[in-house]
């Protein structure tokens, strides 16, 4: 299976339709929307400048973002896979183009939020060399995040 990747930006179609379905997954692991609404405002999908679309016969399968946090760091934003392409090494490749992207546009430290429950994501980050960091604003004031972070 060829897996082709595109450039775009938060007001994508297809990047929208996966920020739907993160945002119905993330809800449903933390036992609906209201445990997780503190979390919402930090994720709206144009607020992330660089879009990074998977596609598999032309069919978005996949995406991650990246949103500037600082003057040096960039944040990974909403990595997704569709389940039925899961374990073929999408997501890996979707990490190394985002990592190539933000250390290009002179970043030296990469940042990022998950959940302990996200325990396949958790273990493709520290296979990356993310380490586990204090959660970082405004994940340091909201329960159940946990922050990595990769110095490139």
């Amino acid at each position: 299976m060829d897996i082709d990747f595109r450039w775009t930006d938060g007001g994508d179609k297809a990047f929208h339709e996966f920020y739907l379905k993160t945002e119905e997954f993330y809800s449903s692991i933390v036992g609906g929307r209201k445990n997780r609404e503190a979390f919402i405002p930090y994720n709206i999908s144009e607020a992330i400048s660089d879009v990074l679309i998977a596609e598999a016969d032309g069919k978005a399968v996949g995406c991650g973002g990246l949103k500037m946090y600082s003057k040096n760091a960039i944040e990974i934003k909403r990595l997704w896979v569709e389940p039925e392409y899961r374990g073929k090494h999408i997501a890996s490749e979707l990490m190394e183009r985002l990592e190539e992207r933000a250390e290009r546009e002179g970043c030296t430290r990469l940042i990022l939020q998950t959940r302990p429950q996200m325990e396949d994501a958790v273990s493709l980050y520290k296979k990356r060399g993310y380490k586990l960091i204090d959660n970082y604003p405004p994940y340091d004031k909201l329960e159940g995040a946990i922050c990595f972070e990769k110095r490139i």
